[in-house]
């Protein structure tokens, strides 16, 4: 019977008390700075051993050249031979906000205790949780960010500053603010207030989106797979040993996502420019002298493409369509609100890549050089019409099934 007694009020374990909301979302911002940035740090050592086996130089000139990479993939730009670079290597981007995702989840994780609870918030009381460890994440991440710019503005690569909080900024509001709010499950708390037909709209708009940028990357391997020997044949210009190629191969890696949306912005019909005076598009190419890089083996000979190239331009509207059907199969919506969520999603889609195509480009050198990259006008209005259009015809699809079903309920209840 004693096994049915309440224990002492003594003897119960306290509640364990939420941990300090400023130490853990600061500590994450930095965290989620540095992680990169030592990787970074140490492939630049590893580059500086590897050209000459230390013979000129410091390790600390190899710590440099990480760190500006660092900087770069947050918008900095840099200066060699006073000519200003300021084409952003998205690989490194990718990988930092990557990181920011991660760390950002865990401190909302850590944070999800503080604040009221999901019955309070859904009774109206304000919620400033999530806000607040943004605000303190980010200030974290850009303290990393200016000692590092400090440091490195000694050298003549002139980083901008101005240029990295912005973009620091940026990809907390877009990655680690999200993430926050979807560890500390008020995400899921928010959405539950938002209309059915929006929820399944941001959906198309995420699916869309992804399978355009993958469909583009893939288009891009092909491309650089039937150009191999064009590609090795330009390394083999530079004569570097087969460490020096390595490290080339992954300067040349962090630029595969600009190039995977420059490969979008073809298949969309504007193309995109490599220096001044210069188009690729389904249409037509025109190019230039080019520099010694890899990657532009990819890119399709002077000319006028032949015609089933053209047809190419057709992957954008059907991947939407794909997109769009998958993202709303199996969601109990009316037909109207299928095709609401599939043509709204679509068209937000559309911006949504026309907003990263216009990130992905930049000045890559000196003269005709400093203007590389898409139209992104033009990306912008083709974009939003064929994801919009493509997403939409997926969603009739649905909408149709779902038309025909409750023209047959109703039949059936009529005629009981």
């Amino acid at each position: 019977m004693t096994s049915l007694l309440t224990r002492p009020d003594h003897a119960r374990p306290e509640a364990a008390r939420p941990r300090p909301l400023v130490l853990i979302a600061t500590l994450g911002g930095a965290m989620a700075a540095l992680g990169p940035l030592v990787v970074l740090l140490a492939i630049g050592v590893i580059g500086w051993f590897a050209t000459d086996a230390g013979v000129h130089g410091a390790p600390r000139d190899g710590m440099r050249m990480g760190a500006l990479a660092w900087l770069a993939g947050h918008g900095s730009g840099f200066t060699v031979d006073g000519v200003r670079i300021a084409l952003v290597p998205l690989g490194v981007t990718a990988v930092a906000a990557w990181s920011m995702w991660r760390l950002g989840h865990r401190v909302g994780d850590a944070v999800s205790g503080h604040g009221p609870d999901a019955d309070r918030i859904s009774d109206g009381e304000r919620d400033l949780t999530v806000p607040t460890a943004a605000a303190l994440f980010l200030a974290g991440y850009a303290v990393v960010a200016v000692v590092v710019a400090t440091l490195a503005a000694g050298t003549t690569a002139d980083p901008s500053l101005p240029r990295v909080l912005g973009w620091t900024v940026m990809l907390t509001a877009a990655v680690a603010a999200p993430a926050i709010a979807t560890g500390s499950g008020r995400a899921a708390i928010w959405a539950a207030f938002l209309p059915v037909s929006v929820r399944a709209g941001a959906a198309v708009a995420g699916a869309v989106l992804l399978r355009l940028v993958v469909v583009s990357a893939l288009v891009l391997l092909l491309a650089l797979a039937l150009s191999f020997d064009d590609a090795a044949t330009m390394t083999s210009r530079l004569h570097p040993s087969p460490s020096e190629a390595g490290l080339y191969a992954l300067v040349n890696a962090a630029f595969v996502p600009n190039a995977a949306l420059f490969t979008g912005s073809w298949l969309l019909g504007p193309g995109f420019a490599v220096g001044g005076a210069t188009l690729v598009s389904p249409g037509a190419v025109v190019l230039g002298p080019l520099p010694v890089v890899p990657l532009l083996a990819a890119l399709p000979a002077a000319g006028t493409p032949a015609g089933w190239v053209g047809a190419l331009m057709a992957l954008p509207p059907l991947v939407a369509a794909w997109g769009a059907f998958r993202a709303l199969r199996g969601r109990l919506l009316t037909w109207d609100r299928i095709l609401l969520a599939g043509c709204g999603g679509g068209l937000v889609a559309g911006f949504g890549f026309a907003v990263l195509a216009s990130l992905s480009g930049g000045a890559a050198g000196p003269g005709r050089m400093r203007f590389v990259g898409p139209f992104t006008r033009d990306v912008l209005v083709h974009s939003v019409t064929a994801c919009g259009i493509g997403a939409l015809l997926g969603a009739s699809l649905l909408a149709f099934a779902a038309w025909r079903s409750t023209r047959t309920a109703r039949a059936a209840a009529s005629e009981d």
